[in-house]
């Protein structure tokens, strides 16, 4: 039987351990996982802490840094906030069923909603949703927020959004971008939300047990929230390099750090708030000890998956290493 897993729990670090938890699982079924975290800028996998985030005026209001393990962007958590996971065996995976349960529970509680761009979902053209995903070891994750009434000057106030971003949006400013629920029905509160989203999911997969954190408590899930709080996996280093190149795609960002010493990359940083978590890491693998030319670094790339992608990075990477921009800059 499929489960729908409720906590009271507000802490980043030992929701985020339970997700991983309900994803690594060998559950046959569906798990809806709702959550809520407390002050909190949750990053992509991929993101580079240092630049997405404003980390003391975030800690200094008792809030906290946290690193998820899906890619995407950054995202301002705090109880004006509900987010919600799926996770499944990977051919239970369907994205058109999971965003109906999104869609239905929202529209019966009067928001007329629809599915946008490559991740979000909006209502009258603003975003209240933003969704990344996880696929490993045959199983699958989908997870997001969803915007009840959230405080939009704090999400001004700790993200550091990418200026190209914005303007590739055509809008000025994060606020000017997202909406509250409650700001289009005053009567939309989270505990409705949780309830029209476990009515929805019923609806859609058929009956689920009803568990809570209490039910996962023990040494693994102990050990999972101490690797998410811990500084090695939120913040990573901050490396030193010679060379940055950046450049927004349609699939999102793209910001690569070269050390080079002679004639060839040392080591390469590679972050982006692109969908697929994995591209990053395997982009800086393959420039890591690669020669420093435009040729090579192009064939270094070429090849990767997915490989759309993969071309449009190896063009960017050769184009910009004919002619690179002063060292370090």
């Amino acid at each position: 039987m499929n489960r729908i897993v409720l906590t009271d729990l507000t802490d980043p670090f030992a929701n985020l351990a339970l997700e991983e938890l309900l994803f690594e699982s060998s559950f046959p079924d569906m798990t809806f996982f709702l959550w809520q975290n407390s002050r909190t800028v949750v990053i992509g996998r991929s993101q580079n802490a240092y630049r997405e985030c404003r980390v003391e005026e975030l800690e200094g209001a008792g809030g906290h840094l946290a690193r998820r393990a899906s890619g995407g962007g950054a995202v301002y958590h705090h109880l004006g906030n509900l987010n919600f996971t799926f996770c499944c065996p990977e051919p239970l995976f369907d994205l058109e069923r999971q965003f109906s349960v999104l869609l239905r529970a929202v529209r019966t509680l009067g928001v007329e909603a629809a599915f946008s761009g490559r991740n979000d979902l909006t209502a009258g053209g603003r975003k209240f949703s933003g969704n990344a995903f996880r696929h490993a070891r045959g199983r699958a994750m989908h997870h997001g927020t969803l915007l009840v009434n959230e405080n939009m000057d704090d999400l001004g106030r700790y993200l550091n959004v990418d200026p190209a971003k914005m303007a590739s949006k055509g809008v000025q400013s994060v606020r000017a971008r997202v909406v509250n629920l409650a700001s289009l029905d005053p009567d939309i509160d989270i505990p409705k939300l949780r309830e029209a989203l476990m009515t929805a999911f019923r609806a859609e997969y058929g009956e689920a047990d009803l568990l809570t954190e209490a039910d996962f408590a023990g040494p693994e899930l102990a050990a999972k929230t101490e690797k998410y709080a811990s500084w090695a996996w939120r913040m990573g280093e901050n490396p030193a390099f010679d060379l940055r190149l950046e450049r927004r795609f349609p699939f999102g960002s793209l910001e690569v750090l070269l050390q080079v010493s002679g004639s060839v990359i040392r080591a390469a940083s590679v972050f982006s708030d692109m969908l697929d978590p994995d591209f990053p890491a395997a982009l800086a693998g393959r420039l890591s000890g690669c020669p420093f030319s435009s040729e090579a670094v192009r064939r270094a790339a070429e090849d990767l998956t997915p490989p759309e992608i993969a071309r449009e990075t190896a063009d960017f990477l050769a184009e910009a290493l004919a002619s690179p921009p002063t060292a370090g800059t």
